[in-house]
């Protein structure tokens, strides 16, 4: 299963454009957050419409996983907590989301909100625990803050993780933590696009600007990962049980190349 995975589009229509023309070379697309922005001078009415029209034109072409971030949240629960219900409605054109959890194959995916405070954090615990029970082969979190500590969620002067994230890895060992929130922790190097906590791997994409998005690659199959960015092309082998060395990309692995272009699609 050949997976696409970015965040932080901040509603940059472009990058929307390029997830469109690229992911029919995908079995699966994941956002990890953050598809609206707060600070952008369009209503937020008008973004989430947007927002939601263009993600329901990009599952058209393949399927899509998105999850909310920080940038998304636009009511209130009972708790007086903000969370994103504007999302909730991706859901009637087949598109999972926050809180669900997918089966594929022998992959289980858990797509975690964005919480605000102690309700909506003892949802996501519950329902991280409840997947734990659940026979997998690979197991995929979705959530898009990194953890704590992790040089995933490092700026330059300072770690902007998830505590109880890195705790929850700590005690259920997913295999993969999919995240985004922390921009420019890949672009220096106190940070990266890639860790690993224990057995667990962690992605954060970062977020660039132009028309391409920051984003990895992953192929199942291979057990491998690829980020593109602006910064170039690494690669990380996740059957490597150490931690990940930072090298760039010196060559298209065979399995990146897309069969009718003989190239990347990130390329195109």
């Amino acid at each position: 299963m050949r997976i696409l995975v970015t965040a932080d589009i901040h509603y940059s229509l472009k990058q929307f454009d390029w997830l469109y023309r690229v992911a029919g070379d995908f079995d699966l697309v994941i956002l990890a957050g953050d598809h609206l922005d707060i600070a952008s001078a369009v209503d937020e009415r008008v973004q989430i419409t947007v927002a939601l029209k263009t993600l329901e034109r990009l599952s058209k072409r393949t399927r899509v996983f998105a999850s909310s971030g920080n940038h998304d949240l636009d009511r209130r629960n009972a708790s007086h907590e903000k969370y994103a219900g504007w999302i909730n409605r991706l859901r009637a054109i087949g598109i999972a989301t926050d809180g669900d959890t997918v089966t594929i194959g022998d992959c289980v995916v858990s797509i975690c909100p964005w919480w605000d405070g102690p309700v909506g954090m003892a949802q996501v615990a519950e329902q991280l625990e409840r997947d734990a029970k659940l026979a997998k082969d690979q197991w995929i979190w979705v959530y898009h803050a990194p953890p704590e500590g992790s040089p995933t969620s490092q700026e330059l002067t300072r770690s902007y993780g998830d505590h109880e994230l890195l705790q929850w890895i700590e005690k259920l060992h997913p295999d993969i933590v999919l995240c985004g929130h922390v921009h420019n922790a890949p672009f220096h190097k106190a940070g990266s696009w890639v860790d690993k906590i224990g057995s667990s791997w962690v992605f954060n994409a970062g977020r660039q600007i132009g028309d391409v998005p920051a984003h990895i690659i992953f192929d199942t199959a291979h057990k491998s990962a690829v980020w593109f960015s602006i910064a170039g092309a690494e690669i990380a082998d996740l059957e490597n049980s150490e931690v990940p060395i930072r090298e760039p990309l010196q060559a298209l692995p065979d399995w990146l190349r897309s069969e009718d272009q003989n190239r990347a699609p990130s390329q195109v």
